[in-house]
């Protein structure tokens, strides 16, 4: 193994780092780089021997934030097989598609287990196995008898840069999710990106805020971390808490973390409800998966401190594709994503022209870090793989300096009456408004000129708005054809499993309301 492929870095990573923290679970142990890379290794080996796992088979793993699920997920691809991490809250139909659509041969999970998924796995005749650690000095325990001939396993097995490693779904704007697999090269390659765009170190440390069934969390917050030898916290709950989120990166001496605009928001709800008598110096803030409108990223810098560095990211670039930089390395322009990071970017018209600072068109990106197609899904690798680049379907552009400004979803604009309407740029005038905790914009059907604007806004707490406040306010900041025609207040928002707020549940979710 060598450091084309995430396990070949992580082994070079506990050799070179033995001794230093690399996961903990808050208040209860930490485990150094040299007893994860162990566990990982002894997982991997009852995986081939005890379960049967086989180079190529997809394993399924459905847990909170946990030690387990870190350890597992990283032991299946140890072990040359797939992970696909899924979201616990499924149903058991939903569960049965995710399942059967990757192929899985196996289900992981904790020892509570998980009775829809459980449901779904034995109606497809999937195998289920828990994962249990119950301290730092315990052996995972798997729950699987051990095979008579055990074997080390581990020596035999070379992971290679084109294994499989991980299979996501992407929910696009089409109904159906479309399956990413991702290779060892696109893991290892989206893990260097991000160490070298924020320089990583063993120095540095993280709380994570995110679930680990997607690529924000999983990538820029735990491989990246662990790939440059620095240390992890998951919280005790096994999930974002604002109430522990402080108190928990000051006990471990966090330098930054990542969120969700979303989770970003709440932070500082609570700062202004239950501020920290102090809080810990931060190296960098960072916001990535949707839109962070300038007027948020100010309030975060003001109360915290510290730089809030705004990065562009999609399941199919594994993860990341660009990021404002560091104050050292240059400026971090509000309302921008920054530069491309580690792979080739440009901005294409339709005919698959490149065009030049401050014409807009469609983003597209080619590099190791991005996956070789869909599965199974020949229609959309043709549309998304056309003149040589991965087709991200945003449109954007670059400014003089290079700094790449998005502009919306090409699916997302709104088309009223001719004119294209982005609504990223009604969200962040929404939020520049004193008593509006959360908004967003959003196109519905409108007869007269095809689409329509519409809103819906999330009053501060304790502040009272109207639709005639939101409208007049618009109508000061934006021009008349952009103003909402309609005006949703509400106390919140349908948001997907990684806290993003999509436009098309939003505007169905309103529209279905009598």
């Amino acid at each position: 193994m060598d450091s084309d492929t995430l396990t070949g870095l992580l082994e070079n990573v506990a050799r070179k780092f033995p001794d230093r923290r690399a996961l903990s679970v808050s208040g209860k142990f930490d485990l150094t780089h040299a007893r994860l890379h162990d566990l990982i290794e002894r997982a991997a080996s009852r995986l081939v021997s005890a379960a049967g796992i086989k180079p190529g088979d997809v394993v399924a793993l459905t847990f909170p934030n946990t030690v387990e699920f870190v350890i597992m997920f990283l032991a299946v691809i140890r072990a040359r097989a797939t992970a696909a991490p899924l979201n616990a809250a499924y149903t058991a139909e939903e569960f049965e598609f995710y399942l059967s659509d990757s192929d899985s041969k196996l289900l992981l999970t904790s020892k509570e287990g998980n009775a829809p998924a459980q449901e779904a796995a034995s109606k497809l005749k999937i195998s289920h196995v828990t994962a249990t650690l119950l301290d730092a000095g315990s052996d995972l325990a798997l729950s699987v008898a051990d095979s008579d001939s055990v074997v080390d396993s581990e020596t035999e097995l070379v992971n290679h840069p084109d294994d499989g490693a991980l299979f996501l779904h992407t929910s696009g704007t089409t109904s159906r999710p479309k399956g990413v697999p991702l290779t060892q090269l696109n893991l290892v390659s989206s893990v260097k990106n991000i160490k070298a765009v924020y320089k990583l170190t063993e120095s540095d440390s993280t709380v994570i805020v995110l679930p680990l069934f997607h690529v924000h969390g999983l990538l820029a917050g735990l491989l990246s971390s662990l790939g440059a030898g620095a240390a992890v916290t998951l919280p005790a709950a096994g999930r974002f808490s604002a109430t522990t989120f402080w108190p928990d990166m000051k006990k471990y001496n966090a330098t930054w973390y990542t969120a969700v605009p979303t989770i970003h928001q709440i932070i500082l709800d609570r700062h202004a409800s239950h501020p920290e008598p102090e809080y810990p110096k931060l190296r960098f803030i960072r916001s990535c998966s949707a839109s962070l409108a300038p007027v948020i990223l100010s309030r975060l810098e003001e109360a915290f401190g510290a730089p809030v560095l705004e990065a562009y990211a999609m399941t199919e670039a594994t993860h990341l594709m660009s990021s404002n930089p560091l104050p050292e390395e240059g400026p971090h322009k509000p309302g921008s994503v920054g530069k491309p990071v580690g792979q080739e970017m440009a901005i294409l018209n339709e005919n698959g022209e490149i065009q030049e600072p401050n014409n807009k068109g469609e983003v597209c990106i080619r590099g190791p870090n991005v996956t070789k197609g869909y599965k199974n899904n020949p229609e959309a690798n043709k549309a998304g793989f056309e003149f040589g680049w991965f087709h991200t379907g945003d449109i954007g552009y670059f400014d003089s300096d290079g700094y790449l400004h998005l502009v919306g979803r090409i699916k997302e604009l709104i088309n009223r009456g001719g004119e294209k309407i982005s609504p990223i740029e009604v969200d962040a005038v929404l939020l520049t408004h004193p008593d509006v905790s959360q908004g967003v914009a959003f196109g519905v059907p409108d007869e007269k000129y095809g689409e329509e604007i519409n809103c819906a806004v999330i009053p501060r707490e304790g502040t009272t708005v109207t639709e005639e406040d939101i409208k007049a306010f618009c109508k000061k900041n934006l021009a008349a054809f952009k103003v909402p025609k309609k005006v949703f207040i509400t106390d919140n928002l349908p948001k997907t499993a990684s806290g993003k707020i999509q436009r098309r549940i939003v505007a169905q979710h309103f529209l279905e309301k009598p």
